[in-house]
């Protein structure tokens, strides 16, 4: 199988600040891109890679410095303390999904294939994208839509899907598409189509509440002066990971102490956002919305 270079990985990798002998932690192996940069420099330190789409894990590296487990980033706390982990010098998260993933059609997570519309991380999950456009109710598909896709028609479109699937099961990409052809012109139907197949998946795979348990533990696993570091493609995860640096939680809330000094724990490296070059996002178009920060435990 073949991964594309991650998105900022050089500046990524710079961001974490490794040392030698660290423990670091990369939530989001996928192609083992970043982990693979990783333990280039590490001598005696040590990584775990977590993953929970199988095609990952079968992607593993062979190293005597490395660990890839198999699980959704909102369980990391639990499995490095399994592994006798307390705390760690670093940790890398790439959200969203692979390239690889994209790639395949069976997988059912691009709308230029014809395929069945599954689009799920984990492979033994139980819930797909069928599902939802077939058993979720009008209000929730439109929640779907406009939460994690920004689509202003939502309600007419999920309208839509419930009237259509009276009478038929929407398995398929070219359902969908007859479904929405009306909604969008045509010059605009990749970014269209994008949005929508973006607001399944995230709704699929649960990824806006599997970010906010990672941030929620993992300042709490971080040695002082260790580093977050975080590629995040949706405004909705850049302004929970901006949140915990800036404000100190997820949720923006100013949180002073018994002094009035304000309870922060982390500090940015960066005063503003990284965001990739004009050269790589004319070599990968998935780096047009990423958006990179990094921290480091005060």
């Amino acid at each position: 199988m073949t991964y594309h270079k991650p998105v900022l990985l050089d500046e990524s990798i710079k961001g974490l600040n490794i040392k030698p002998n660290g423990i670091y932690v990369d939530v989001t192996f996928g192609g083992g891109g970043h982990s693979k940069e990783i333990l280039k420099k590490l001598e005696n330190g040590f990584l775990y890679g977590f993953d929970q789409d199988i095609d990952a894990i079968n992607n593993t590296i062979e190293s005597d410095n490395f660990k890839l487990i198999r699980s959704n980033f909102r369980f990391v706390k639990n499995f490095l303390k399994l592994e006798g982990v307390q705390k760690i010098d670093g940790l890398i998260a790439d959200l969203g999904i692979s390239s690889f993933q994209i790639d395949v059609p069976e997988r059912g997570f691009a709308h230029r294939f014809e395929n069945t519309i599954d689009m799920r991380m984990n492979s033994d999950a139980d819930l797909d994208a069928s599902e939802i456009l077939n058993s979720y109710s009008e209000k929730e598909i439109a929640r779907v839509l406009y939460e994690y896709g920004d689509i202003k028609q939502s309600r007419k479109i999920a309208q839509k899907i419930v009237k259509y699937r009276f009478d038929n099961k929407i398995e398929t990409t070219s359902q969908l598409k007859d479904i929405l052809s009306a909604f969008y012109p045509k010059k605009i139907e990749n970014k269209f189509l994008s949005k929508f197949f973006q607001a399944l998946r995230i709704e699929v795979n649960d990824e806006i509440n599997a970010l906010k348990d990672l941030l929620n533990d993992v300042v709490d696993l971080m040695n002082d002066k260790a580093r977050l570091v975080v590629i995040s493609y949706h405004s909705l995860e850049d302004k929970l990971i901006k949140n915990l640096i800036t404000k100190g939680n997820i949720d923006g809330i100013n949180e002073n102490d018994f002094f009035g000094n304000r309870k922060l724990q982390l500090t940015p490296i960066n005063k503003k956002v990284i965001v990739p070059t004009d050269s790589e996002c004319n070599v990968n178009s998935r780096a047009r919305s990423a958006k990179l920060r990094i921290a480091e435990k005060i």
